[in-house]
């Protein structure tokens, strides 16, 4: 398919060329509502014009201006070489002059297809692949009007009207979908009606960026099937029953609670059953615990229908129960706004199966969690020894202004390759309003998607008209299969609106009057698709009415339980911290010393260096000068102090991660804890080594990519999934975590006194005033003494300010 590739480009400014000289054919097209997503009829209305439409001709007479210059002659060429010896041309041609003969003198429909309409349809095919989310029915509300590409336009291709009923063969070498070798023969009309049904219904595909050939193919076998998704009737009631779930919560905290803001989803119902379907389909595929971060937008609604937070307990938030009562000596806080808090629950999926969900909590600083998502999936999998990535995932869900606007997203999104950042792909669902707070589209981002930049790592991207619950459904599924096939990030864009404003008691109409005026009369999504069932017979209306009923009951009995619930610590706190001491209780201080002849054994493994290793001959001098520090235990500077004390730690069995810019071979020139082999680039790492067969993830060292806010997030969100390991961030500079302020604010300082998330996380901030100005001189140590009661060197976090470390001697 290189030849496709490399000649689309030319082929259609040559096409465009050769049909604008004599006028074209204008395709109209009459698709249906998006709700059945069918495509009835094409029409074919002629311009008027000065002379004959071209009609395609055999390859022996195609015309320079089709194929522009020696094109032609080109392909005549390679015809006939083939004719005479198929192994005489490439691969790619044989099976492309097999197929296209073979078929030509088997089927007497297609007897006078020529290669020129070969190539013009497989332009058109390509059309619809590359340009059909540009026609689809995504907005629920019709207000956005987009220009359909002329790419589109089967005239521009040279078909008109009497070609719609004649057959075609369009199978091309190693293509899927509708490009395979072994589909059957079609009429144009009904290749148009397929491409329009898979592009240009309630999804709009976003893939062909992508470079991987088996990428494409595998979605272009989910896409281009010829039979449109179905579900049955049970699949059917399922969707049902959790769609009004979704509905029915938000209109019952509605009319208890009118006053109270709780950034509802109405307007995004069908997120619930999306949701809760993927979960299904990943549990299927082998995931048995997803990470998810979002912020307030449906934050309620997935606490209590996706996480199965008890609703008794949601209730009395609204309440004033936002804060655990006190319980004797315990620290209780001072709590969190309820669209800011988390949970986590194991929950049974339509397979039978469980899965492990954690919402994780965070501030109203909207993306900050993404890191932390991503960095608590990165620990979980490390610990559970899921060195596939296939058994721990992370899910994130944004609004579609943040994650346009925020820069942690696209920091996030670059560390989804790394290799000691990677997850193996995360799901990524946008909540897309249409509107940020009050900011319209236009003035919020500057490309046409808000997800467009999800492109830089090659994601698909699915696109759904959030008033098709099916759809979204089915793309949620798709994105699961997607992660766990290939590994790597995909995008759901449910394009949707806020019924109400930001919050419940904003008045939208003072920006987007146009917009509101539209929503006031538009239906749901649960009317519409009770509507579409009641339709077609598959339920009755005592079966809508029987799940009404039995979704409100238990409201309410939740709602009276509500008035009599306590919360309490335990609900809070991760099981991995209980029996850790409280920020107003004083830790024992324990003796961290370590034997003399440990230090010295594990120094010599961590000095030593393989003969047939070339390092840089400065670095063998200092390697050489630390061996003499362990002999004799002299002159025992910083980085051999803490190597000393990564080493005995992982002796003792603890996990150490080290990461941040620049950390292996560390700022300063000080740290050199992975060597690079002066003569073939090799690359090893003493603290790997420190004993037989060391799992090589249990020391990790790791230079990060250029970025604070995201890598810190990473880590600490890391560090809190276990308290006995050593995890640690370090600044390129003090001053450079400035960077990372909001997750230095919003987390570290505060998380444990909001939400109760405790972490051992060790921030290294190297600096001193050594006459570099005041932009190397601004790191204020009082603004991180708010954040660590203990300020540590790296072997102990359990000693105060005043106190050498016993294990290496250093002052912390």
């Amino acid at each position: 398919m290189a030849w496709f590739r490399a000649g689309s480009g030319v082929v259609k400014l040559a096409i465009r060329r050769t049909l604008s000289q004599s006028s074209s054919y204008v395709m109209r097209t009459k698709v249906a509502r998006a709700q059945n997503q069918q495509f009835h009829t094409t029409v074919f209305k002629s311009k008027p014009q000065s002379a004959p439409i071209p009609r395609p001709v055999p390859l022996s007479r195609l015309t320079d201006s089709f194929l522009d210059g020696t094109s032609s002659v080109y392909l005549e060429e390679l015809q006939r070489a083939w004719e005479k010896d198929p192994n005489s041309v490439d691969e790619s041609w044989d099976n492309f002059f097999r197929n296209f003969v073979g078929r030509a003198t088997t089927s007497p429909g297609i007897s006078g297809q020529t290669i020129q309409e070969s190539m013009r349809l497989l332009l058109l095919v390509r059309a619809y692949q590359v340009y059909g989310h540009m026609k689809a029915k995504l907005d629920p509300l019709d207000l956005e009007h987009r220009p359909i590409p002329d790419d589109l336009d089967p005239a521009l291709y040279g078909f008109t009207e009497a070609d719609l009923d004649r057959e075609f063969f369009i199978g091309v070498w190693r293509m899927s979908g509708f490009l395979s070798e072994n589909r059957p023969v079609q009429s144009l009309r009904s290749i148009l009606t397929r491409l329009e049904q898979a592009y240009c219904g309630s999804i709009g595909y976003e893939y062909m960026h992508i470079a991987d050939r088996e990428k494409c193919n595998w979605l272009r076998d989910k896409i281009e099937t010829p039979t449109s998704r179905q579900y049955n009737r049970q699949r059917r009631e399922v969707i049902l029953d959790r769609l009004i779930w979704s509905t029915q919560f938000e209109n019952f905290l509605a009319t208890k609670w009118t006053a109270a803001k709780r950034f509802g989803l109405e307007g995004c119902e069908t997120l619930i059953p999306g949701m809760k379907e993927m979960f299904d389909r990943s549990a299927d595929l082998g995931v048995e615990s997803i990470v998810i971060g979002m912020s307030h937008r449906g934050r309620l609604n997935v606490l209590g229908n996706v996480v199965r937070k008890p609703l008794r307990q949601i209730f009395s938030e609204f309440s004033g129960g936002t804060k655990p009562v006190n319980e004797v000596g315990l620290y209780t806080g001072t709590g969190d706004v309820k669209y800011h808090l988390g949970t986590s629950y194991d929950r049974p999926t339509r397979g039978g199966k469980r899965i492990h969900l954690s919402l994780v909590a965070n501030p109203s600083h909207l993306e900050a969690v993404d890191p932390v998502v991503v960095g608590k999936t990165r620990a979980k999998q490390y610990y559970s020894n899921d060195v596939d990535r296939t058994k721990n995932m992370g899910i994130l869900i944004h609004g579609d202004g943040s994650f346009a606007g925020q820069g942690v997203v696209y920091e996030t999104l670059h560390l989804s390759a790394l290799p000691n950042y990677t997850t193996g792909g995360t799901i990524h669902i946008v909540v897309n309003n249409q509107v940020a707070f009050t900011t319209d589209p236009r003035s919020g981002r500057s490309s046409q998607y808000c997800t467009d930049v999800a492109k830089a790592l090659s994601a698909p991207i699915f696109h759904v008209n959030g008033d098709d619950v099916e759809a979204v459904v089915y793309v949620c599924e798709l994105a699961a299969e997607w992660r766990q096939t290939f590994h790597t990030d995909v995008v759901v864009d449910i394009v949707c609106y806020r019924r109400f404003g930001h919050n419940e008691i904003d008045e939208p109409s003072f920006t987007q009057p146009k917009m509101y005026k539209v929503i006031r009369n538009h239906p749901s999504a649960l009317e519409i698709y009770q509507n579409k069932l009641l339709e077609s017979g598959q339920v009755s209306k005592e079966d809508v009415d029987k799940i009404n009923s039995k979704v409100l009951s238990i409201l309410n009995e939740e709602f009276l339980a509500s008035k009599d619930y306590v919360p309490r610590r335990r609900d809070w706190l991760s099981a991995y911290w209980m029996g850790f001491k409280s920020p107003e209780q004083l830790s024992r201080i324990r003796n961290t010393g370590v034997k003399p002849e440990i230090l010295k054994n594990v120094g010599k493994a961590i000095t030593t260096i393989p003969e047939t290793f070339k390092p840089h001959r400065a670095v063998k001098r200092i390697f050489d000068d630390r061996a003499k520090m362990i002999e004799t235990g002299e002159g025992i500077d910083w980085a051999v102090g803490e190597a000393l004390a990564f080493a005995t730690l992982l002796v003792e069995g603890n996990h150490v991660r080290l990461s941040g810019q620049d950390v292996e071979r560390g700022t300063f020139s000080h740290r050199h804890a992975v060597l690079h082999d002066q003569e073939t680039g090799d690359k090893y790492c003493p603290l790997d080594h420190v004993m037989m067969n060391q799992n090589e993830e249990m020391f990790t060292v790791s230079n990060s990519s250029l970025s604070e806010f995201g890598v810190l997030g990473f880590e600490l969100g890391y560090s809190m999934e276990n308290p006995n390991s050593l995890v640690l961030w370090e600044a390129q500079f003090g001053d450079f975590a400035n960077g990372a302020q909001v997750i230095f604010d919003q987390f570290l300082s505060s998380g444990e006194s909001k939400w109760l998330r405790q972490t051992g996380l060790v921030v290294l901030l190297p600096h001193g005033y050594d006459g570099q100005g005041p932009e190397h001189s601004s790191a204020r140590l009082e603004r991180f003494l708010q954040v660590l009661p203990f300020f540590s060197c790296a072997h102990s976090y359990t000693h105060t300010l005043d106190m050498n470390c016993i294990a290496c001697g250093l002052p912390p």
